[in-house]
């Protein structure tokens, strides 16, 4: 099931971005999806807002770790995320 999330790092030493994407896949314990960036990294922290909509006044976030990165060509990697926690509904500005 396609659904469009946001993914930032949790942890400053990561960097301040943000990501937006559409998940490829979607299970009650985490989330994969493809991207062209290349900060991720197995164990990273990251707040997952999904289902995300830039429309809404909140989203809802879960916290997350990067389980795997999967080099899958043409500049293109999927990465898994496991869900540790839920937080509550946040804002949807950064």
């Amino acid at each position: 099931m396609k659904q469009a999330l946001r993914v930032r790092p949790l942890d400053p030493k990561d960097g301040s971005f943000e990501e937006l994407g559409t998940t490829k896949n979607v299970s009650q314990g985490g989330v994969y999806f493809v991207t062209q960036r290349a900060v991720y990294y197995e164990g990273m922290r990251l707040s997952v807002a999904i289902p995300y909509s830039a429309s809404a006044r909140q989203n809802y976030e879960y916290h997350g770790k990067v389980t795997r990165v999967e080099e899958l060509g043409n500049s293109q990697r999927g990465v898994a995320i496991r869900f540790v926690s839920s937080a509550a509904m946040k804002s949807s500005k950064f």
